[in-house]
């Protein structure tokens, strides 16, 4: 058995739940019982959350031989773009990554894998198997962070990170989930860090899950989240390097490097952002080509960290005022106090 992420059971008409918003990447999960301890998973060793949820989503069981024939057929239709796993790590996940790749590489969309890996090498054997792109999580963005929420240390991934790069390029990321007591200067510079190296990143919002240690946290505040998601999108489309942008003493980003109007521009679509840019586009879930993620970090109803979706000329003006730049004519970008955010 495979265990398939609720919203794409329903896009593979396994399930009959409505979709808010469909997923465009089919999400599996393989394996049982991890053997690491993250803070914040309901996967992690000690957590007494479900075994069938990671973060807010739920993940029934179904026989691979079914979810490959509907991944065809899905493919065939348009209806998905690429398959992520998500790899449980117990003893013998290696051997589950293998199989489930041989039974849905066939359907035809490239495939990603999410796994922790101390050895670059296991990157290149992945994409041996047939893998797309792989994701190495890093999750907290410093060192000490790393240590007290993951329960290891950060030398080992981060050198497996960079050496997978290396062997890989431009087919290796990770993930960077923001609200688990970082500074933004924290992120934005590790951002800055790893598209220097061709890391790819996909942005997370902190998610307090029910059985995880981390269930009495706070997600974070929408402005600090949209301060990290421009931030990220001008980093990774070269518009502004992290090293040109300017923070307050306790780590808040003050200054993107740009005017008001050059910086409402490039996150409204026009100039100076790069052709083909929608309106928005610094909003939008971030992570692999063709990864949109619904309702991982949200409830459906609630304010959006990640649009799944093209943004609505009211959510870009939304988003735009979450940063402080309400109007076209402002003058003046200073980040929105915190304080006063929306969570999901």
């Amino acid at each position: 058995m495979m265990r398939v992420s609720a919203g794409t059971a329903a896009v593979l008409g396994l399930n009959r739940i409505r979709l808010a918003a469909a997923p465009t990447t089919a999400y599996l999960m393989t394996g049982e019982g991890c053997a690491y301890d993250c803070a914040f998973c309901t996967q992690a060793r000690s957590a007494s959350a479900r075994r069938g949820a990671l973060s807010r989503v739920i993940w029934p069981e179904y026989d691979p031989g079914a979810v490959a024939e509907r991944l065809q057929a899905a493919a065939a239709e348009g209806r998905l773009e690429r398959v992520c796993l998500q790899v449980v790590q117990g003893s013998g996940w290696r051997a589950d990554v293998a199989a489930l790749v041989e039974a849905v590489r066939g359907c035809g969309l490239p495939i990603s894998v999410s796994v922790h890996l101390a050895r670059p090498e296991d990157a290149v054997e992945l994409a041996e198997m047939g893998v797309d792109r792989v994701a190495i999580p890093l999750d907290a963005a410093t060192p000490e962070l790393y240590a007290q929420i993951k329960g290891r240390p950060w030398d080992p991934t981060w050198r497996a990170l960079l050496a997978a790069a290396e062997l890989l390029p431009g087919r290796v990321g990770t993930h960077l989930i923001v609200g688990l007591g970082e500074r933004e200067a924290d992120l934005v510079c590790l951002i800055g860090e790893l598209y220097r190296h061709g890391i790819n990143v996909g942005l997370f919002a902190f998610t307090p899950v029910r059985g995880t240690r981390m269930e009495g946290g706070s997600s974070p505040p929408l402005p600090v989240y949209r301060r990290v998601q421009a931030a990220h999108y001008l980093i990774r489309r070269g518009i502004v390097a992290a090293d040109n942008m300017t923070f307050s003493a306790d780590g808040e980003l003050l200054d993107f490097g740009l005017t008001p109007a050059a910086l409402r521009a490039a996150l409204s679509g026009g100039p100076p952002g790069q052709a083909g840019d929608e309106p928005g586009a610094a909003f939008r879930t971030s992570g692999c080509p063709g990864c949109n993620r619904p309702y991982y970090n949200e409830r459906p109803g609630s304010e959006l960290y990640n649009y799944p979706r093209p943004l609505t000329a009211a959510e870009v003006q939304r988003s735009l005022a979450q940063l402080g730049l309400a109007a076209p004519d402002a003058v003046s970008y200073r980040a929105v106090s915190g304080s006063g955010g929306e969570g999901a």
